[in-house]
């Protein structure tokens, strides 16, 4: 059996980053509280963690990472983190979101889990061994995420279809991932507090690609 699906990597697309900023703004202001609420609740939870004293938290931890910091990083922040595109993908699907559908990647926990841990080891591993590779697959995991969000696929299956399909136009994306790093390092220079806004608006951008290039399905399981 194929670890990609054939079907969407066969597809012929064009990278159009303009129309995805367009679309992902839409998306952004039909939700733009919770958006931004979202965002809040997270940063509180790492101001939190990082004010616990070591060895639990950070503080006083003479650079390295407490235990609560660690798990959160590692087990339940790419969980949260899924949470932008899910409410994306809901809007985008013309369906009202709740602030509760944020946390709705957790009924997908594993698959989610694991295509955050293996992506990022790989990239890591890509970067340390010659930095290009590690930069290739940064960009050609995009879509890995989305796809096990809103296609339930498995992680490796998503992101060998993430990456055979955005191989094809792989410096378009690499360009649309320039451009959103310098939005968001404009949205940090105003004291952090343009990341309120720039830092989902991210989230829908990319949603806005995916649901161009891949298309949505008519509902996921998430939504159950």
């Amino acid at each position: 059996m194929s670890s990609f699906n054939t079907d969407i990597v066969s597809r012929d697309y064009e990278v159009n980053i303009g129309a995805y900023f367009s679309r992902g703004w839409e998306i952004f202001k039909q939700f733009a509280p919770g958006f931004i609420g979202y965002v809040i609740l997270l940063g509180v939870i790492g101001i939190v963690l990082g004010l616990l004293p070591a060895p639990l938290g950070n503080r006083g931890a003479e650079g390295g990472t407490g235990l609560l910091p660690f798990i959160y990083q590692v087990f339940i922040a790419p969980v949260l983190s899924a949470g932008f595109y899910i409410v994306a993908f809901q809007i985008a699907r013309n369906r009202s979101p709740e602030f509760s559908d944020f946390f709705r990647g957790f009924n997908r926990y594993l698959p989610i889990f694991l295509v955050s841990l293996i992506s990022g080891l790989l990239i890591v591993i890509g970067i340390i061994l010659l930095i290009i590779p590690g930069i290739y697959l940064a960009v050609s995991y995009l879509f890995s995420l989305l796809l096990v969000i809103d296609k339930n696929m498995s992680f490796w299956n998503a992101m060998e279809t993430s990456r055979r399909l955005v191989s094809k136009k792989w410096f378009s994306f690499f360009g649309l991932l320039i451009v959103l790093t310098l939005l968001n390092i404009a949205g940090a220079i105003v004291f952090g507090l343009g990341l309120l806004v720039t830092f989902p608006l991210t989230g829908c951008i990319i949603a806005a690609a995916y649901e161009d290039i891949v298309g949505l399905n008519s509902t996921s399981e998430l939504e159950a």
